[in-house]
């Protein structure tokens, strides 16, 4: 397959649309496998000690993001270039000048393990595209944020960053932070908090990180997934990048699917393609299914046959009332019981809340007991009530987003579910709530899951 002419490298080009293109097969590349494989970053990528906003090289790979289309594959897809250009023009007029870049690799959504493979096998196009991103906006400093708790991470990401500065590459500083536990630690503005010695909560917004962050610079957020990319269309060019994927959402994801299918894992895959091809790609369904989460824990439910035609980008799963999120998707079988897993799921998030605002506090732990108690005992129409009344007054109404993603899981579950919903009031909990969980949620502390 001939390869899409792209940013003019004179390296070597991955076919334009062949998939994987983020993740190589076998070992983890190091610095000369990764070139081998690549082909050096062009010539014009600002890869020399960051200057100010609007150095050469920096309006051109921002132009170069926009015609690409590349939006954020941290959950919010947020379009990447427009993001990028409001830091560097609040890095100039700010009253600290320059900015900061954090690459988010934390990874907190327990559905997820994308990112995680991403930085095991392909540490350097990540940090390509830190050193990218770094240049574009003048940071001096980059972040690497990742989850502490992952036995080697930090160790084999330092020795890649070494391995750079060994090589004599000129770019931005790269510091590997390793951050708490928690499903709110990898937050933009938590990041933040954590990095300016607080704690890996949220905090309350504006300023937003790209107005005043780390130290109080204009700073960048970024998903690692997203800067890898970045790395791939500097290179290549944004045609190369759009050969796959839709003219609403072009390129490819890294899609962590999980529960009832054959071979679960993390796949690279086209914007786009129906939810039931991906299935399918996975090993198809190990039983028989009744529905899909897609998005993760801030995602929904979409009940099966229908959603297997579902395009899976975000405007495809938010058309459809649910969201890309982090890239997950989860079969779930017609043996387990969708009320309980959601309520465990709940649970989880309950404890997982900052508790630094009344919708959190308070109503997240309040939906949680009453759809455990729909789940597993039953035959309490007023549970349900209190379920309906309580998911507006959360939704909203929180300090961050974070209440907002649980309600609009158990949102679409009353819906998705409905059915057994009814059944479960009339005649009490099905056989299939006492089944052993299918969503992984890690165990919170001092609270049974």
């Amino acid at each position: 397959m001939t390869a899409v002419r792209g940013a003019g490298t004179t390296g070597p080009r991955l076919p334009a649309a062949r998939l994987p293109r983020l993740i190589a097969a076998g070992a983890p590349l190091g610095l000369q496998a990764h070139l081998g494989r690549y082909g050096p970053l062009p010539p014009a990528s600002p890869l020399a000690p960051p200057g100010p906003v609007g150095a050469p090289g920096q309006a051109g790979l921002i132009a170069q993001l926009e015609r690409a289309g590349l939006t954020g594959r941290g959950g919010a897809a947020f379009p990447a270039a427009r993001k990028m250009r409001a830091v560097a023009e609040a890095g100039r007029r700010g009253r600290r000048r320059g900015a900061a870049l954090i690459a988010n690799g934390a990874e907190s959504e327990p559905a997820s393990g994308k990112d995680s493979l991403l930085l095991r096998q392909s540490p350097h196009l990540v940090l390509d595209g830190i050193a990218l991103a770094a240049g574009a906006v003048g940071a001096a400093t980059a972040y690497l944020c990742v989850d502490g708790a992952v036995p080697g991470r930090v160790d084999g990401l330092l020795a890649a960053v070494t391995e750079r500065r060994h090589a004599g590459l000129a770019e931005a500083a790269v510091r590997v932070v390793a951050v708490p536990a928690g499903f709110v630690a990898s937050e933009e503005s938590a990041l933040v908090n954590f990095l300016n010695g607080g704690p890996a909560v949220p905090v309350y917004v504006p300023p937003r990180p790209y107005e005043r962050g780390v130290g109080g610079q204009a700073t960048l957020v970024n998903n690692v997934e997203t800067l890898a990319h970045m790395a791939l269309i500097a290179r290549y060019g944004p045609e190369w990048f759009g050969a796959v994927g839709t003219p609403e959402a072009p390129g490819s994801a890294l899609l962590t699917i999980s529960g009832a299918v054959g071979r679960p894992g993390v796949y690279e895959v086209a914007l786009g393609r129906p939810a039931g091809e991906l299935l399918e790609l996975a090993g198809g369904p190990a039983e028989p299914l009744q529905a899909i989460l897609a998005g993760g824990y801030f995602g929904g439910w979409l009940p099966l046959p229908a959603a297997a035609a579902v395009p899976v980008s975000p405007p495809g799963l938010r058309a459809a009332g649910a969201s890309f999120g982090a890239g997950v998707l989860i079969a779930l079988p017609a043996a387990c019981c969708g009320l309980a897993e959601t309520a465990r799921v709940l649970r989880y998030l309950a404890g997982q809340s900052a508790r630094q605002c009344g919708p959190c506090t308070f109503g997240l732990p309040a939906i949680a007991d009453a759809l455990a108690h729909l789940a597993w005992q039953g035959r309490d129409e007023r549970a349900a009530e209190w379920l309906r009344r309580l998911l507006p007054l959360v939704d909203k109404r929180g300090a961050c987003h974070f209440p907002d993603g649980a309600v609009a899981l158990v949102a679409s579950a009353l819906r998705v579910f409905a059915d057994d919903l009814q059944r479960h009031l009339s005649h009490g909990p099905c056989p299939a709530a006492g089944r052993p969980p299918l969503l992984p949620v890690p165990a919170t502390p001092g609270r049974p899951i």
